[in-house]
């Protein structure tokens, strides 16, 4: 551990994995906003809502050119939050106290931190499916 780790309260540290585990969700959501949702529309049928939706933020446009680096990004910053979560952090607990006054705070920001991130692995890996590899699965059905 570095000096400045071993000065840090718990729950700074637990507000750091928190930050860490929301910064990939949302880059989770990212990817499902400009890659995955417009496919899954388009899909359905609904063109015109995609087209409704690219004129409303033209921004998603860039994102769906980059859509590698979008998804390669959030899967590092997700894979990195399960390393975190999984790995560093049950090292880390057994180091570390908790708040004698509320013995539940570090198993409650733990709890939450991983239905954040299983969320966010789960939202994902569903655009990750639309974007990559639902496409080629319905050209080889329709052969």
């Amino acid at each position: 551990m570095t000096p400045t780790e071993t000065t840090l309260t718990p729950e700074l540290r637990a507000k750091r994995a928190a930050l860490l585990n929301y910064f990939s969700l949302f880059s989770s959501f990212s990817t499902l906003i400009c890659c995955a949702l417009p496919s899954v529309l388009v899909l359905l049928g609904m063109g015109t809502a995609v087209a409704s939706l690219l004129s409303a933020a033209p921004w998603l446009v860039s994102l769906s050119r980059n859509k590698i680096w979008t998804f390669s990004i959030a899967g590092t910053l997700i894979a990195t939050s399960f390393v975190m979560t999984y790995v560093i952090a049950p090292r880390l607990r057994d180091h570390e106290s908790c708040n004698a006054g509320d013995p539940t705070t570090c198993g409650e920001v733990s709890k939450l931190s991983r239905i954040v991130l299983w969320g966010s692995a789960l939202v994902w890996s569903g655009g990750f499916f639309v974007a990559y590899l639902l496409g080629p699965i319905l050209e080889r059905m329709d052969r």
